[in-house]
Order: C-alpha cells, then sequence, then structure tokens
C-alpha cells in the first residue's frame, strides 16, 4: 500500500510539474506572423499604399512616403496595436507637395489673346497648347506692345516667325 501511495504521489508531482511548466512558457508570436497582421491592419487605411513593413524579434518597423503627418502617426499606432509588437521603428517620410507649373489653359487664353490683338486689325492669332501663334502684318513701333502684351498672358511661347514686320 505504502508502494501505491509513493507512485501516486510520484505520478501527481510529475503531473503538476509538466503543467506549471506548460503553462508558463507561452508562446511568442512569429515575426512573419506579426509582419502579416501589421500588413493586413494596414491595409484598411488607404494612405498605406507604397508603405513598406518587416518585422525583427517583435520590433515592427515601418518604411515609404505618406501624404501627411496625420497619415505617419495613424499609421504607427495601428502597427502598434497589433498584439505582440513590442515596438515600431516609424521611418515613414512625407512626400513633397508637387507645386504644378503655370500655364494658362488653351481656351481662356485665346479669348485673353483675341481682346490683347483687338487693337491690330492686321495681325490674326492662334493658340495650340499654350503657343501663341501669330501671322500677318505689323507696324514695327507697335511690335513691341503687342508682345508685351501677350506674354503678360504668361503662354508657353509667342511665335512671331510668320509675322512681317514693316
Amino acid at each position: 500500500m505504502k508502494k501505491t501511495i509513493n507512485n501516486l504521489m510520484a505520478t501527481i508531482m510529475v503531473v503538476a510539474i509538466m503543467t506549471i511548466a506548460f503553462t508558463g512558457c507561452k508562446s511568442k508570436p512569429k515575426d512573419a506572423d506579426l509582419k502579416a497582421a501589421i500588413e493586413t491592419a494596414l491595409q484598411a487605411n488607404p494612405a498605406a499604399s507604397g508603405t513598406t513593413v518587416s518585422v525583427d524579434k517583435g520590433v515592427a518597423t515601418l518604411n515609404g512616403q505618406v501624404a501627411d503627418e496625420a497619415s505617419k502617426e495613424d499609421l504607427g499606432k495601428a502597427a502598434a496595436g497589433i498584439m505582440g509588437v513590442k515596438s515600431v521603428v516609424n521611418n515613414l517620410s512625407i512626400a513633397a507637395a508637387s507645386v504644378p507649373v503655370a500655364i494658362t489653359q488653351d481656351d481662356p487664353l485665346a479669348a485673353a489673346v483675341k481682346d490683347a490683338t483687338k487693337d491690330f486689325p492686321t495681325v490674326t492669332a492662334t493658340v495650340f497648347d499654350g503657343i501663341i501663334t501669330l501671322k500677318g502684318e505689323i507696324q514695327k513701333a507697335n511690335l513691341q506692345k503687342l508682345m508685351m502684351a501677350l506674354q503678360a498672358l504668361k503662354p508657353k511661347k509667342v511665335d512671331n516667325t510668320q509675322l512681317v514686320i514693316k
């Protein structure tokens, strides 16, 4: 009977030690799983297009460009909110705003050219793709006045090679 009690106690001790050992060793999430979870979370945000994610030992790194500071912060918070992410290195940069070149569109430019050339009945002007082409005849004394008026409209170019100057 003593032997049975000892065997029972030994079995209980082994089961207790194994239970403690297995419950104390929680498995950590793998970097690949964290990366997939972060990418899934970021896909919900349209600002995340063009960004990349890498994870090393639970530390997530975000790279790429976003439109503004708010998007950068939002994406960083979304990555940090994933269970198992230890920290986030937010290397996202803010894209520089492009400044468009100011070129007057053809229709408004054509109307302005028509107005500028109304005092010169012997000159005709056409506008195509932002380029003003002059044809006809003009007095040399009036050429500078006409050219100044047309240049003030900010076209791509004023072509006066077909204009006869008297």
